[in-house]
Order: C-alpha cells, then structure tokens, then sequence
C-alpha cells in the first residue's frame, strides 16, 4: 500500500476562552505549534477536538483556521461524522471548498456493523463528495461501532475511495494486520489510533502514520522517525518514557492535554465542554512530574 497520508498526524484540541466560547486565537497557536514540532498533518476535528459539543459554524470556522494556519505545508484531515449522511456531506463540502482532501468519517452506531449498510451509508457520501478520499473510522466501543475488519474489507472492496481506515478497536493489532493482508490496491493505508499508546505494535503490523492527540507530539513524532530509520530500540524507549503520561491521558482524555498544552504556554484556557474526569491536586502533580521526567517542565514549575 502506496499512501499520501504518512506519519504523525495528531488530532487537535479545540481551545475555549473562559466565557466558554471557542478560542480562534488559540486555535491557530495550536496548529502553529504542531507545525513546528514537523508533524506530517494535522486532523480536526475528531473524538479529541470534542467535536460532539461544537456546533456546525464553530467546526467550520475552526477548521478554516487549521487550513489557514497549515497553509499547504502538511496535510489537513477534516472530521466529518455526524448521526446523518446528510450531516456528513454538509462537514464535507465545508472543508472541500477549502481545500481539504481527506475526509475522516465514522458511521454512526444507528447504521449498524453490517457491511452492506455501512457501504450504503458511505456510498451515499462518496457519490456527493467526488473530490475527497475517505478515512474510515473505526473506534471501539462504547464511543464506537467496533466494526469486525471483514467487514472493513467488504467496504474498502465496494467503495474504492475509501482509501484509509484509522483502525484503533481494541485488540487493534490483530484488525490491523487482517486488513493489510487482505486489502484491495485502492487501500492506501491503515492507520494507527489510541493516542499512540500501541504505536509500536500499529507500526510492526504495517500501519503507516497513527493519529495522537497534540501534548507530546515531538515525542510521537520521534518514534515515527526513528522507526523509520530501523532504530528500533531508540523508538522503543522514546515509547516506554512517554508511557506513564499516556496512560493518565487515556482517563483524563482533553483535560490533560489542555493542561500540559497549557504548561507548554501554547494556549491560556483548560476548559472543556466534553464530559470528562476532573483534574485535582494529586492528578495535577503527578502528570507534572511526568513532564518533568520527559523534560517538558522545569522542575522549579511543577
């Protein structure tokens, strides 16, 4: 499988100011700071961007400053999802007029796991969306579909540009390798998801980029390279170091890549709209002194 989508490509956190609102300045510092730490695109929005409280005009107002701020130096995936196929070309055709070309779409549960629905579903969406690929979605449950990857295969086969799946069930191992044993040429790559909390496994398997979230994207982006390089066992402890921080980030999901964003001085707010664990005192710390360890904190600031 020959790909364009290749790499790092973190999905980012949609910034709030304290009134609540969306954050546009942060926004752009966001995909600014991305930028530099050489990622290989940026995705917005997903799961991690709390795109299930932003309204229509804040996705699109967003996502038309992710572009902007981008400016064609990577990539930029636009998360289209919505309960109705309709909803899903309306996101789409926002982010093909400007210039997006990849859109990530995950089929609401109410479609159901069997694959002649799913292509149903996706086909209607293909047929309006001439201009984009696909990356097919399939997270776990209960968020998720869990979708079986045969069924994964039978759509990719039907609908040929659905030319991606971010595959990030669980055990997603085993889903990665029966879909590139038996995908179609049309499939251009599977990629890996879980905050990158199975990178090496994902990338053993033959996943070509994975999707984290943004806090401690450099560190991502070296195992990517370094992989890349055959240095296995540099990659290996880059992954074992960010481990710990990954492990807090899997329960306090967008409030702690907030918090750590904001230790960085990447953005100013750590409010979110999603529901999710609060942050207390012992949370705090411990996730400070795993920056401190991964060299992200001074001492002296955590």
């Amino acid at each position: 499988m020959v790909g364009g989508l290749k790499g790092i490509l973190p999905v980012l956190p949609t910034p709030f100011l304290a009134n609540g609102e969306v954050d546009e300045a942060g926004m752009q510092r966001l995909v600014q700071f991305a930028l530099k730490q050489n990622v290989d695109g940026v995705v917005f929005p997903g799961f991690a961007s709390e795109v299930e409280s932003l309204t229509a005009d804040e996705r699109a107002t967003l996502l038309k400053i992710v572009v902007a701020t981008a400016a064609g130096r990577v990539p930029v995936v636009a998360g289209a999802s919505a309960a109705d196929w309709r909803e899903v070309v309306q996101h789409g055709r926002v982010a093909a007029d400007l210039g997006v070309r990849h859109l990530m779409v995950q089929p609401p549960k109410s479609v159901g796991t069997d694959a002649p629905a799913l292509i149903e579903f996706l086909g209607k969406i293909v047929a309006e969306l001439p201009e984009v690929e696909i990356i097919l979605q399939n997270a776990p449950a209960p968020r998720g579909s869990d979708l079986s990857p045969q069924a994964i295969i039978e759509i990719v086969r039907a609908l040929p540009r659905v030319a991606y799946v971010k595959e990030e069930t669980l055990p997603a191992g085993p889903a990665i390798s029966h879909i590139i044993a038996h995908a179609p040429a049309t499939l251009k790559g599977v990629i890996g998801g879980g905050g990158a909390r199975y990178i090496l496994d994902e990338y053993a398997r033959g996943a070509t980029a994975a999707m984290p979230a943004l806090e401690i994207v450099e560190e991502h982006v070296a195992i990517d390279r370094a992989l890349k390089a055959g240095k296995h066992d540099e990659a290996r402890k880059i992954y074992v170091r960010t481990l710990p921080l990954l492990v807090l980030q899997a329960v306090y999901r967008m409030r702690l890549t907030k918090h750590v964003l904001a230790r960085r001085g990447v953005i100013d707010g750590v409010g979110v709209r999603a529901p999710t664990p609060e942050l207390d005192a012992a949370a705090i710390a411990d996730i400070d002194a795993n920056l401190v360890e991964l060299g992200l904190l001074s001492a002296e600031a955590a």
